[in-house]
């Protein structure tokens, strides 16, 4: 009499954590669940495989599959951001201006006109990333510039295994205000993409961005940007997108804006919005912030929201942003700044 068939072990649910996730992904997901467990394990009439083994190999072949499929969230659009920009929620691309431009929206340099230097660090907890970037921006010059470097080091888990990722990402932005209402910007990049988790392909190249910010009033902007809009490697790390927002300050002491953001292959939008006051005492500043932001490609919502501290040569700055649905990540971020030459800020003429 020929034994029964024993049915095929089920393959483990990777548990998400914020949002450094694996995800099963069809069809590559239904194949490996179905196809390549069940296929090895099928029975005749006799066996494939000596029974001692049947443990271990599902197993084994589970954490292949899991790895195969894995797709990591955080990328250069959102490890290249600082905690004024976090603060409210992303929101900042019409009104970006030094260490944030280079994010967000390049064109936005020559709406401030100072000389400032800027480190800071942040943590995210749900893949043990690291955030390191320094930058120096000078809007004080017909052509505002700034030079900066990224680096974001993470070890996400997956299938229950400790994977690394690291992103070098060094270069410049640049920008022209072509008339008083209308600026322009760019910025070029090269990274250096490492990885150890199956399926991310270690990657170096040159990127370019592109950004316009339009001044209706002394009050109001509009801002546009665009992403890795070209390059001379393609990395799922670096995906293009392109974005636009409106920024607006009714009273010098308070600021509101809105931003949204796709990617170009259509995995989905990122919203966001907040508002920043800023109050005065004697020769100090102290702003403080508060936004929102959903992802429609990942199913989540989150709070953002920050303070600071600033006077005429230096500024600190500390944010926070925190998953409350979809997820448990938190982000925290500080920075601090030291200025140099600063100019009242440019008007529309």
């Amino acid at each position: 009499m020929s034994k029964p068939p024993i049915p095929a072990a089920p393959v483990p649910v990777q548990k998400r954590r914020g949002t450094a996730r694996a995800r099963m992904t069809s069809p590559a997901a239904e194949s490996c669940q179905i196809g390549t467990l069940a296929g090895f394990l099928a029975h005749g009439a006799k066996p494939r495989q000596h029974s001692g083994m049947r443990p271990f190999v599902p197993g084994v072949l589970a954490v292949t599959c899991v790895l195969g499929v894995a797709h990591a969230e955080p990328d250069s659009l959102d490890d290249l951001l600082g905690p004024r920009e976090i603060a409210v929620g992303e929101a900042m691309r019409a009104g970006a201006t030094g260490a944030t431009a280079i994010g967000l929206n390049p064109a936005g340099l020559p709406l401030n006109r100072e000389l400032v230097f800027e480190g800071g660090y942040g943590y995210r907890g749900s893949d043990s990333a690291s955030l390191v970037g320094v930058s120096a921006c000078d809007s004080t010059n017909a052509v505002p510039g700034c030079f900066f470097y990224s680096y974001a080091g993470s070890s996400p888990e997956l299938g229950g295994m400790a994977m690394t990722r690291t992103a070098h990402i060094a270069g410049s932005s640049l920008s022209r205000q072509l008339v008083p209402r209308i600026l322009i910007g760019a910025t070029t990049k090269y990274f250096r993409f490492d990885s150890n988790v199956m399926a991310e392909e270690k990657k170096s190249g040159i990127s370019f961005d592109l950004g316009a910010t339009v001044r209706l009033t002394d009050q109001i902007n509009l801002g546009l940007s665009g992403q890795n809009l070209w390059g001379t490697e393609d990395s799922s790390h670096f995906p293009r997108a392109i974005g636009g927002g409106v920024f607006a300050r009714p009273i010098p002491t308070f600021a509101l804006s809105f931003d949204s953001r796709w990617k170009t292959d259509g995995s989905g939008a990122r919203y966001g919005g907040g508002a920043e006051l800023f109050l005065r005492s004697s020769q100090m500043g102290y702003p403080l912030r508060v936004g929102a932001l959903h992802d429609n490609e990942l199913g989540s919502s989150y709070i953002t929201g920050g303070i600071g501290i600033a006077n005429i040569k230096w500024g600190i700055d500390i944010a926070a942003r925190r998953e409350v649905k979809g997820g448990d990540e938190t982000l925290v971020l500080a920075s601090m700044r030291f200025y140099g030459p600063r100019m009242p800020t440019p008007g529309v003429q």
